[in-house]
């Protein structure tokens, strides 16, 4: 079976992007780094693509130029555990970024993220009692970073203290 591999497209930060990332996730790595040649179409030398793997997920990160850029069509999702993973990523990621609705989030490249416990929200968005699961997502939807607890109060009907 082929291996899926997503590629990043940059202008110039192919190879800032994938050392940020890598000092973000743990067991992460650069694999390696090619250069364009004298056959161009940008300077020789310059980077052209690394290579790089985030908890085992290999990626390339390519210097295409400017002609393409990062959209929220296509977000990479970051699967939590806890709030304590949450806290991290988020604070991690939307650095120098922009924090959106709902856990997402662009990190200082634009490229946009996904923070959030699926397992968290699978459970309270497909509760068979349709209230709980309404106020599950009206609380969601009210979020930027997602708050674990609220979630679960708000689903539950505890009023928050905001």
């Amino acid at each position: 079976m082929p291996t899926i591999v997503p590629n990043l497209w940059f202008d110039t930060q192919s190879e800032e992007a994938a050392e940020f990332y890598v000092s973000v996730f743990p067991n992460s790595k650069i694999n390696s780094i090619s250069h364009f040649t004298e056959a161009g179409p940008r300077p020789a030398g310059m980077v052209l693509v690394v290579d790089f793997t985030l908890d085992g997920q290999k990626f390339t990160a390519l210097n295409g130029g400017p002609e393409f850029s990062f959209t929220e069509a296509v977000s990479l999702l970051v699967d939590c555990k806890d709030q304590e993973e949450i806290d991290y990523y988020w604070q991690r990621l939307s650095d120098g970024g922009e924090e959106g609705p709902c856990g997402w989030l662009k990190d200082r490249y634009g490229l946009s993220w996904q923070v959030a416990p699926n397992a968290v929200l699978e459970e309270l968005l497909n509760s068979p009692d349709r209230q709980r699961a309404d106020r599950a997502m009206r609380a969601l939807l009210s979020m930027k970073k997602l708050d674990i607890a609220g979630l679960y109060a708000a689903a539950d009907g505890v009023p928050s203290g905001r």
